[in-house]
């Protein structure tokens, strides 16, 4: 890889992560549209630990309670909320986890990861997001989430491994229609992506041990840290505005793109 398609994967994978606009489908499509060399699995790895690092670093408190109370829950100290959410957040990646190894060993997470399908879920999921966000009640906050309630959004998440349906985009889709806040959506989002995007590094690591290819370690630090850093400035800026400006942008956004792709197929 040069300079430009680095620098602009790993800052593509960190702005798009988050973001309800799925991070796959900007990852595969530059590749295609710009007959750009495939980055490799060493390079998918990077970014996807750059990002996984800077979700922990913005809620490493949220995150400690969990854990902490978790932990004692276990050890027969009762139940608290983060306990709760912990238990919620862990349940709630089972069903993605399962799909994910399904795909994986079936071999139609490869066949899948065509311009036709990208352009269906932007556009599918994009304006189920849109009706989510403008039909939706809003006034449900993250305390008063259930665990039938997680575990269908844990469901939802399952569509995220189609490239184009984005994994924060159905996971809010999901909570909006059942009635949460935007803001409440957007968190549970965020804490969902931990042990999934762990996972999915986890799964890539695997597959680079056992790959023969030779390790570019300059390219690979570049790349996680250009993701870490775009990553963290994203979750921030979004966490702000979400309540303001809603998810009607992004909602424009993937019905443009959708469109563009259609012409193009």
């Amino acid at each position: 890889m040069d300079l430009i398609q680095i620098v602009a994967l790993a800052l593509i994978q960190g702005l798009t992560e988050f973001l309800p606009v799925s991070s796959s489908a900007h990852l595969i499509l530059p590749a295609q549209l710009l007959s750009w060399p495939d980055q490799g699995l060493a390079f998918d790895v990077a970014v996807h630990i750059g990002t996984l690092t800077a979700v922990i670093i913005y809620f490493r408190k949220d995150i400690g309670l969990l854990i902490r109370d978790w932990v004692l829950s276990l050890a027969g100290k009762g139940a608290t909320p983060h306990s709760r959410m912990a238990w919620f957040v862990g349940l709630a990646t089972i069903p993605a986890v399962l799909f994910g190894l399904l795909l994986k060993s079936t071999g139609l997470d490869e066949s899948m990861r065509s311009v036709t399908i990208i352009m269906s879920t932007t556009l599918i999921f994009g304006a189920l997001l849109g009706v989510a966000d403008h039909y939706g009640k809003r006034v449900i906050s993250l305390e008063k989430m259930t665990l039938g309630q997680a575990m269908i959004i844990g469901f939802s998440q399952m569509l995220s491994l189609i490239p184009g349906t984005s994994r924060s985009g159905i996971t809010m889709t999901a909570a909006l229609m059942m009635g949460f806040n935007r803001e409440a959506a957007a968190r549970f989002s965020f804490l969902l992506s931990i042990p999934v995007i762990m996972g999915a590094g986890l799964l890539l690591t695997l597959d680079l041990v056992k790959s023969p290819v030779a390790v570019d370690w300059g390219v690979l630090a570049g790349g996680a840290v250009l993701s870490g850093v775009s990553a963290m400035l994203c979750i921030h800026l979004f966490l702000g505005v979400i309540n303001r400006m809603g998810l009607m942008p992004f909602v424009v956004y993937r019905l443009a793109l959708g469109l563009v792709l259609l012409f193009m197929v």
